[in-house]
């Protein structure tokens, strides 16, 4: 069986700020850096080899990529950097306080705007410094495909096109595949990989730095773990739900 390990990149500055993160390029902390390296310490140990490696165009994805690379000898594999993977945008919130949010709008609409499957945060303005059409990483896409804002639903769109044109291929020809990337990225792929309800996933949380591994036989999912105890998962499960 083939092997796709999807990998929340190592706690970020700003995770550990408590602030929203988004399309901004920040990256990793101290205790990100360390759990990159426990994931890579994690797949060797386990035997698992990787044949290529997927990450967007953040840093704190790709440094994550790099660690585990390092730290599993394998820095000869293919890495392929896609924005389609980068974290759901956050519009005018991101670099903002989450909890001020939340002492300003309420918890109910924070939760709405972090958790919600259809809902948009406020957007950024387009002529804003931060906006990604003023950012040179994407000067060769259409001005249309940049976002102001995104809902989990928007990224799901965003990212399907890269599951499906580029990193399903490399499955289907039975290369093991690493995708280091966000929270709401690969919680979007993970609610299309498992069908799991647009009501339901608003329970989904990704940890940092802890690998999830679908085991697939052609096209069929035939098993879905994570590399962790069931203490430490509980605990890095209820640390993403107030991170992200």
């Amino acid at each position: 069986m083939t092997k796709l390990i999807l990998l929340r990149h190592g706690q970020s500055l700003w995770n550990e700020a408590g602030r929203f993160t988004g399309w901004v390029d920040i990256d990793l902390s101290e205790r990100g850096r360390e759990e990159a390296r426990e994931a890579g310490k994690r797949l060797r140990e386990e035997g698992i080899v990787v044949d290529i490696i997927f990450t967007s165009v953040l840093k704190r994805a790709i440094r994550t990529a790099w660690i585990v690379m390092d730290e599993m000898d394998l820095m000869w594999v293919p890495l392929l950097c896609s924005w389609r993977l980068n974290e759901r945008h956050y519009g005018a919130l991101q670099g903002l306080s989450k909890a001020d949010m939340v002492q300003k709008y309420g918890e109910g609409q924070v939760h709405a705007w972090r958790r919600g499957y259809d809902v948009r945060p406020p957007p950024l303005d387009p002529s804003s410094r931060g906006h990604p059409l003023s950012d040179p990483r994407y000067r060769d896409l259409q001005p249309d495909l940049l976002p102001s804002s995104e809902s989990l639903k928007d990224t799901l769109n965003r990212t399907l096109p890269c599951w499906h044109e580029e990193i399903l291929p490399h499955l289907q020809k039975g290369a093991n595949v690493l995708i280091a990337a966000h929270g709401n990225s690969l919680r979007a792929l993970v609610k299309h990989l498992d069908n799991i309800a647009d009501d339901d996933i608003s329970e989904v949380n990704i940890p940092t730095g802890i690998p999830l591994i679908y085991e697939l036989e052609g096209d069929v999912i035939r098993e879905r773990h994570y590399l962790a105890s069931g203490e430490e998962l509980a605990r890095a499960v209820g640390e993403a739900a107030r991170v992200r």
